[in-house]
């Protein structure tokens, strides 16, 4: 009886969710030279977890990457000729590390 080898590998096909993970790329000096190292940098939802940037990355690129990390950048406080305050909005930032043969151009569709 010959037995069948069954992948246990999923496509993940991108939905409208996946497209609200990803806000925006980030264009940036430290953007920049992280695209160097194979890395790129988005701006992505406040409510995204690590895991749901490489399912979005994938879905939306088709690059598995192989490391995500996330910070969260506090908007500002900022005074307007010198009497009322305001503060900027906080970002939600996720840099993206991804395998040495995987490229991806961003700026191409610019």
């Amino acid at each position: 009886m010959a037995e069948k080898k069954v992948s246990a590998e999923k496509k993940i096909v991108a939905t409208a969710g996946i497209y609200d993970i990803l806000r925006r790329p980030i264009i940036s000096e430290k953007a920049a030279k992280l695209s160097e190292s194979n890395g790129v940098a988005f701006e992505v939802a406040p409510c995204a977890t690590k895991e749901d940037v490489a399912r979005a990355v994938e879905a939306v690129f088709g690059v598995k990457p192989t490391k995500v990390n996330i910070v969260v950048v506090k908007g500002k406080v900022k005074t307007f000729r010198g009497r009322s305050t305001g503060t900027q909005r906080t970002v939600k930032k996720a840099y993206v590390s991804l395998p040495a043969d995987a490229k991806l151009d961003l700026s191409a569709n610019i």
